[in-house]
C-alpha cells in the first residue's frame, strides 16, 4: 500500500505536456495555451480588488491552464476530490472551502510560483509564464471561491467521452449516492449492472467514490486509462446488455501489454511484479512510457526500451535513480519504499524485458 500511495504521490505532480499536437488531439486533451511572452508578477495583495480587475479573458486563460494542470489534484470543480489527492499528505486544497479572507491572491501566486514545501504542490515557475500564473489564480478565485461554479466536466467529446449518458447507470456510485459496498441484495437489477460498470470502468479515475466501510484502500494494477470495454452481459443469470465502455482510450491500450516472459530468474520474477504494479503506471507496462499519463507528464518518464534513452545506463546510474529519484522530474525517491534487494530486482528486470543496462561501473 505505502508503494502505491508513493506511486500516486508522484502522479500528482504531472504538469501534462505531451511531445505533438497530434499526441494530444488523440488522447483528447485540452491543449496547453501557447505562452510566448508575459509580464513579470507584481506579488502585490490586491485581494479586495482583484476579482474586480480579472478580464474576462484572462480568466479564461487561467481555465485552460487549471483544466490542463491542476485538475490532477485539485479536480476539475476545485473540490480536490480525485483519486490521487486521496493518496497524499497533506491534502490537496479544496478551493470551494477556502474563503477569500483566508487566502490572498499574493499567498496563491507564490505558491503557484514556488510550490508549496512539505506538500506534492510543485513549482510552476519553470513550467508556466508569470502572466499565466496570475490567471489561473484569478481564475481559481473567481471561479471556485467566490462562484462555487462546476468549471469544466471532464465526461465531453472533447476528451474523449462520447454520449456520456449511456454511462448513466453507473452515475449513482461515481457521484457517491448509493456506496460502492452496498450489499448485492440490496440492489436492483439496474443498480447492480451500475455497479459491475463502475468497478470495470469508473473505478480507474474515480477509485472508491463512497463507501459505508473505510477499510483499506483499493489494491490493483496501475492502469492509467479507463478499461476499454465492459460487458455485463457475461452475467448469464440477469442477461444484463452489454454495455461499451470508453474507446477512445484504444491508442494507448498497447502499452499496457507488458512482455511475456516464461524464463525469468527468480530476481526478474520479483522485479516483474514491483515494476507491473508499480513503475508501469507511468513507465508503461511495455516501458515506452507511451501509456496514458506517461505521454503527458513533463517531462515525460524515461523510455526505458530506448537506445537513446537509455544510452550510458550503468547499473550503479539506475540504481542511484531509483533510490533518490530524479530532480526536476515526478520521479521519486523510493528508498524509503524499497528495500536494497527489491531495487536490484527491479533493475534486473529493466536490463531483461526492456534494454540491457551498461555494467557496473569501475
Amino acid at each position: 500500500m505505502k508503494i502505491r500511495a508513493l506511486l500516486l504521490a508522484a502522479y500528482v505532480v504531472l504538469s501534462g505536456c505531451s511531445e505533438t499536437e497530434q499526441q494530444q488531439q488523440a488522447a483528447g486533451i485540452t491543449k496547453a495555451p501557447d505562452i510566448t511572452s508575459g509580464s513579470a508578477i507584481t506579488n502585490v495583495d490586491v485581494s479586495a480588488q482583484d476579482l474586480e480587475l480579472a478580464s474576462a479573458p484572462n480568466l479564461e486563460l487561467g481555465r485552460e491552464v487549471y483544466n490542463f494542470r491542476c485538475y490532477y489534484c485539485h479536480g476539475y470543480s476545485g473540490n480536490a476530490r480525485t483519486l490521487a489527492a486521496s493518496f497524499v499528505t497533506p491534502k490537496p486544497r479544496d478551493f470551494t472551502n477556502t474563503p477569500l479572507a483566508e487566502l490572498s491572491r499574493d499567498k496563491m501566486i507564490h505558491a503557484v510560483q514556488f510550490g508549496r514545501p512539505g506538500t506534492t504542490m510543485m513549482s510552476f515557475s519553470s513550467v508556466i509564464k508569470p502572466h499565466e500564473i496570475e490567471a489561473v489564480v484569478d481564475f481559481i478565485r473567481q471561479e471556485f471561491m467566490v462562484d462555487k461554479a462546476e468549471n469544466t466536466r471532464y465526461h465531453i467529446e472533447a476528451n474523449g467521452w462520447f454520449d456520456h449518458e449511456r454511462y448513466a447507470i453507473a452515475f449513482p456510485f461515481a457521484l457517491g449516492e448509493i456506496p460502492l459496498d452496498t450489499p448485492w441484495e440490496e440492489l436492483s437489477l439496474e443498480q447492480a449492472n451500475g455497479k459491475r460498470l463502475f468497478m470495470s470502468s469508473c473505478v480507474t479515475c474515480h477509485d472508491r467514490a463512497r463507501v459505508l466501510d473505510e477499510g483499506p484502500h483499493w489494491e490493483s494494477r496501475p492502469v492509467s486509462y479507463p478499461r476499454n470495454r465492459f460487458t455485463p452481459g457475461d452475467d448469464v443469470k440477469n442477461k444484463a446488455p452489454t454495455v461499451d465502455a470508453m474507446a477512445s482510450a484504444s491508442p494507448y491500450l498497447i502499452h499496457e501489454r507488458a512482455p511475456v516472459f516464461t524464463d525469468l530468474t527468480e530476481s526478474e520474477r520479483r522485479g516483474e511484479d514491483l515494476f507491473q504494479n508499480n513503475c508501469a503506471f507511468c513507465h508503461a507496462a511495455d516501458g515506452t512510457a507511451r501509456n496514458w499519463i506517461g505521454s503527458f507528464m513533463q517531462p515525460h518518464p524515461r523510455n526505458l526500451t530506448s537506445s537513446e534513452a537509455m544510452s550510458g545506463m550503468t547499473r550503479a546510474r539506475l540504481r542511484n535513480v531509483i533510490r533518490n529519484g530524479l530532480k526536476g522530474t515526478s520521479m521519486p525517491a523510493w528508498k524509503s519504499v524499497l528495500s536494497a534487494q527489491q531495487i536490484e530486482d527491479v533493475m534486473s528486470y529493466v536490463n531483461r524485458a526492456f534494454h540491457p543496462l551498461s555494467p557496473e561501473e569501475k
